[in-house]
């Protein structure tokens, strides 16, 4: 699937924003007091971790909202895969200017990158079986598009972006309904005909029921792999299926064996570390 960059006017609020945080009240006093104005560099923005790239069009945004002259080129696109000491980008422009921008890029570089590499390591961990790996809402605030895009730049898949996607009927959703029945017939009667209804069961006996009523899709949570097996048999094809809880490279394989269409991790944008980029001059 072909990866798809997010619009300009997506992801320019909140790079301006991020460079607003930094600048604070003053501008960059350092480079403003060291780095004649006249001065300029080149320098090229290298992986010093193996990994996959992502984030770049935040970066060469950051570097032109400081200097619009400052040249960006991208020599390996988001979704590439590198090793220690490729370079993914060459910036050539103001020294001031490049200084300026250098943290915003690369934190946003740095971190998108480590959730494609970490999405990417699970996609190839269950590259044999059917099964998407998909993230969660579990994300940084104000980060959730951007986190998102990383996960596809990894060869991963979206699940909802927020909570007026879908409908996700929890745990908590069914306690306070009184069960699984009156959750899913109150969801059913209350979104239009165009929206996906997906819940969450804990036990076989939960999904049998959810079966009975009907559904589009199962969440299968922190079940062990002979009960997902059994999970996927009732099933039947009726229902999408997805599992999540404890998922990580090692227990993946055996999660995706058991025929589930999609398995959920929410560590990809919560805790995934960042991919080591530096800005070499």
């Amino acid at each position: 699937m072909a990866l798809n960059a997010l619009p300009t006017v997506m992801i320019e609020p909140l790079v301006r924003a991020t460079l607003l945080e930094d600048l604070g009240r003053a501008g960059d006093l350092t480079t403003d007091a060291i780095v004649p104005p006249e001065a300029r560099a080149y320098a090229v923005l290298a992986a010093r971790q193996p990994g996959v790239v992502a984030g770049l069009d935040l970066a060469r945004l950051a570097f032109h909202l400081i200097d619009p002259t400052i040249d960006v080129r991208i020599s390996r696109p988001d979704g590439s895969a590198v090793t220690p000491g490729d370079v993914v980008a060459a910036v050539e422009g103001s020294a001031r200017g490049i200084l300026t921008a250098e943290r915003t890029a690369l934190n946003f570089l740095s971190r998108l990158s480590g959730i494609a590499s970490a999405t990417a390591a699970i996609v190839a961990s269950v590259a044999e079986h059917k099964a998407r790996i998909v993230c969660t809402r579990k994300t940084t605030p104000g980060l959730r598009a951007v986190e998102k895009y990383a996960v596809r730049a990894g060869g991963g898949s979206n699940h909802r972006f927020g909570l007026d996607d879908a409908v996700l009927i929890k745990d908590n959703h069914i306690a306070i309904a009184g069960g699984v029945r009156p959750a899913l017939e109150r969801a059913k009667a209350g979104v239009g005909h165009l929206v996906k209804i997906e819940l969450e069961v804990d036990t076989l006996a939960q999904l049998e029921e959810a079966l009975g009523i009907g559904v589009d899709a199962v969440l299968l949570d922190n079940m062990d792999v002979p009960t997902l097996t059994e999970a996927v048999r009732m099933v039947g094809g009726r229902a999408i299926t997805e599992a999540s809880g404890r998922v990580n490279p090692t227990t993946a394989p055996a999660i995706a064996a058991t025929g589930v269409d999609l398995i959920s991790v929410g560590w990809l944008t919560h805790s995934a570390p960042i991919l080591d980029i530096g800005l070499d001059f």
